[in-house]
């Protein structure tokens, strides 16, 4: 149903995006959602067919040439950036495909329902909990969970947003994380198998194989399963990073689809403008030309 202010998309209720995910599956095509961190991104993954716009604020960086954990990192207020992104460059620029907020749930300085309303009144359909402490490790996630942001931080936005009616896609990592965001009542949930490889700066020994990665969505699916039969699943990350990498992870799993956000925008960028370079480079020049220019 378009927006009745503008006779266009954004802002969709949660019904209205689930309704729309599950038209494509009745098609028998898989869920795209993909990152965008400039608008120009966002306007041609929604030409391309995607099915949903991830607002990221790792996607600032990550489109300034850094990494996408850079996200993470105490580099600028997370959830301010993604506002930023979504109301002057995404936003404006999108015509019909729901578009997503990220949302840093564990930031102590913001009261989430005030936020959530903010997110909302900005005419984002939904929300995604990123930065997400779900692929964090170790003791330094340890001392989040004991230090007050804890990931349980995320599972209470993504009740919220059910209350508020913002369609919900979360990361998670583990069947347990799984489990905690079925039970909050997420819409669709993102089994997250690592930083994406390939590209300039993605990772290259910090990863998991393929089959691995077929363990553990599967693992994460079933776990959330066991709660609610209505939610869609989707991939992301480690090596699944091209079409045949998620397609691999389709026929051996029950995920109906996948998250791109380096592997559809950066690593898209990085090839295109590479090869379009070297194509430039190849043209010729006139000798002529090249004599007109004096010598200093």
């Amino acid at each position: 149903m378009p927006n009745p202010w503008t006779g266009k998309g954004n802002p969709y209720t949660r019904k209205e995006v689930i309704d729309r995910l599950r038209a494509t599956l009745k098609k028998g095509q898989p869920i795209i959602a993909a990152g965008a961190g400039t608008g120009i991104s966002a306007k041609f993954i929604e030409r391309g067919g995607g099915d949903l716009i991830i607002i990221y604020n790792s996607g600032r960086f990550r489109m300034a040439g850094h990494g996408s954990t850079c996200g993470l990192m105490a580099y600028g207020d997370a959830n301010a950036i993604a506002m930023e992104i979504g109301e002057f460059e995404v936003l404006p620029i999108v015509e019909e495909v729901p578009v997503i907020c990220g949302v840093h749930a564990t930031d102590p300085r913001r009261r989430m329902w005030h936020w959530l309303l903010q997110v909302k009144n900005m005419g984002f359909s939904g929300v995604n909990n990123f930065p997400t402490h779900c692929i964090v490790d170790g003791k330094f996630r340890q001392i989040l969970e004991e230090t007050g942001m804890s990931v349980e931080k995320e599972f209470e936005m993504v009740a919220l947003a059910r209350k508020m009616d913002l369609f919900s896609i979360v990361y998670v990592a583990s069947p347990e994380e799984s489990k905690a965001m079925a039970e909050a009542g997420a819409d669709a949930i993102i089994a997250h198998v690592g930083t994406t490889i390939g590209g300039s700066i993605g990772v290259k020994r910090a990863t998991i194989t393929l089959d691995e990665s077929v363990k553990r969505v599967q693992a994460i699916i079933e776990a959330g399963r066991r709660v609610r039969k209505d939610i869609f699943f989707l991939s992301h990350g480690g090596p699944i990073s091209r079409p045949e990498d998620a397609a691999y992870i389709n026929k051996r799993t029950d995920a109906v689809g996948f998250v791109g956000a380096s592997s559809l925008e950066r690593l898209a960028v990085e090839d295109s403008l590479t090869q379009l370079t070297q194509r430039f480079k190849q043209i010729s020049v006139r000798k002529e030309g090249i004599k007109a220019i004096r010598q200093r």
